[in-house]
């Protein structure tokens, strides 16, 4: 009689737990993934941003190692968080990404390249200065505004 309860607990609890896995939708997945990229972008550039803008001292070592962690991220292979058709379209209130970021390889890997050369020129020079990362964190926004004009639905 034990061993039919556990048999029947376990059935039990298997088929309420299987249509939540089962409707698990792995596309909310790359998207929280990428937005959690983003996150962490943010939270790096964030600083650097105000120190340029003198809304924040200047800190040669915080904006190294902030430079550092961006540098960093470069090396993640991201291209999972970006599956087709996970786009505003068919997510909405999930994601602001346009349906055009699918449609438009490879001019959209231009944008891609444009801030990989911005945080590698700003990793050189993060810690030596503001005058000398002032000019490379310009650049560093630039390449993400262009990007998030162009494929983010504004809000």
């Amino acid at each position: 009689m034990k061993m039919k309860s556990r048999t029947c607990l376990t059935l039990l609890a298997l088929s309420i737990a299987m249509p939540s896995v089962a409707a698990k939708d792995p596309n909310i997945s790359a998207i929280k993934a990428r937005q959690g990229e983003m996150a962490i972008r943010a939270f790096n550039t964030e600083p650097l941003f105000a120190m340029a803008k003198g809304k924040m001292p200047y800190d040669a070592e915080l904006a190294s190692k902030l430079a550092a962690n961006l540098k960093l991220l470069l090396d993640l292979d991201t291209s999972r968080d970006w599956p087709p058709g996970t786009g505003i379209d068919n997510y909405p209130n999930k994601t602001h990404a346009l349906p055009k970021i699918w449609t438009t390889y490879p001019e959209i890997g231009k944008y891609g390249k444009k801030y990989a050369q911005a945080v590698n020129e700003l990793n050189e020079v993060a810690g030596k200065g503001l005058d000398a990362m002032g000019s490379k964190v310009g650049a560093l926004g630039k390449s993400c505004k262009g990007c998030h004009d162009e494929y983010q639905e504004d809000h």
